[in-house]
């Protein structure tokens, strides 16, 4: 399969490309869309075929979920069945940060189909803030289900480039719309009661819209730690990894060299004490000089791929973020990059 990219410029009328890219996903078939967060792979989400389409171009095992994107808030309604004392806590999330990067985990109704939910009685919606993917859905006239547009467990790509390094030739259309503006992946909520039956929300995935953030809108249920068997996109320990091992270390630490393993640095802002000590084969920072936690969120998906691409690196050993607003949706990428099993040839895993 040759896959066709097509470059959108926003300034310009967009909408004959939204027709014709609604009328591929109409026919079955599916596309690779950008968002505020990441690229998705979308297809409708009410054809099961193409679904499976998804599943099939990503090698993603059914039982992880899919996000279904909506054009509007009030479009939720037609996919989940929003139970009346968590609409007061619903409405006024929606309002607040839709659209953009925040995902709901809701009851669903039954015309939402078994394989974008993998069996769940739940369903996870969301109204992404990037025109391209609303429009599109705004086209079809229905729901679009889209993971990430990548093979699965794999770094996220956050450009049409990234795209089609991971599914050039397995999909049949790339829409180009730039960089993504976000760099991660949304924040995903389950709205619920707490221990006191008032409303709360359930932090299953960590992403751009903070807990420092939801703190001010309700109470905050500390996060589901990942399981096997997922309840929701993103939550597999193992996730969003290089195919070269990835190590964790502490800015601070006296990090230790194997023997003719040769180590590339992925480094906050590149003058921490683990930086400046030389012996790595690479450094690149996420934030060069200037500590801003949303740059280096931006990039961190787009260094780990370029860091993973270096033929003079064997193994990617990255520096520990402060775990504050942004820097706890990195984290989790970084501790699910760093779970891969590295293969017999890479070097053993270590913590420092």
């Amino acid at each position: 399969m040759q896959t066709r990219v097509i470059r959108i410029d926003m300034t310009t009328n967009p909408r004959p490309v939204y027709r014709e890219v609604a009328e591929l996903l109409a026919s079955g078939q599916i596309a690779a869309l950008p968002t505020e967060t990441v690229y998705g792979l979308a297809a409708d989400a009410f054809c099961e075929s193409a679904v499976a389409r998804v599943f099939e171009a990503k090698e993603r095992p059914h039982f992880d979920p899919l996000i279904c994107h909506l054009p509007e808030s009030a479009a939720i309604h037609s996919i989940a069945d929003v139970p009346e004392n968590l609409r007061g806590l619903v409405n006024k999330l929606a309002e607040h940060f839709w659209p953009g990067p925040m995902t709901l985990v809701l009851p669903r109704k039954a015309c939402v189909p078994d394989i974008v939910t993998s069996g769940l009685p739940t369903v996870a919606c969301r109204v992404p803030q990037h025109e391209v993917m609303r429009g599109v859905a705004r086209a079809l006239g229905r729901p679009i289900a889209a993971p990430s547009a990548n093979r699965f467990g794999r770094i996220s790509p956050t450009s049409a480039a990234a795209v089609l390094e991971e599914l050039g030739g397995r999909i049949p259309l790339v829409v180009d719309a730039g960089a993504c503006s976000e760099g991660l992946e949304s924040t995903i909520l389950q709205p619920c009661l707490d221990e006191k039956s008032k409303p709360a929300v359930r932090l299953l995935r960590e992403g751009p819209i903070t807990r420092e953030k939801l703190r001010g809108i309700c109470r905050v249920l500390k996060p589901v730690r990942s399981a096997s068997s997922p309840t929701a996109p993103g939550q597999l320990t193992s996730h969003y990894a290089p195919a070269k091992p990835v190590i964790l270390s502490s800015p601070s630490a006296d990090f230790s060299f194997q023997p003719g393993v040769r180590y590339g640095l992925i480094t906050y802002q590149g003058d921490s004490p683990l930086a400046v000590r030389g012996g790595w084969t690479q450094v690149m920072a996420l934030s060069p000089g200037s500590s801003r936690l949303a740059e280096a969120a931006v990039r961190l998906f787009a260094v780990m791929r370029a860091m993973d691409a270096q033929e003079d690196v064997d193994c990617i050993v990255a520096e520990t973020l402060p775990e504050v607003g942004l820097g706890c949706a990195m984290m989790d990428r970084l501790r699910r990059a760093s779970a891969e099993r590295p293969t017999a040839s890479s070097p053993p895993p270590q913590t420092t």
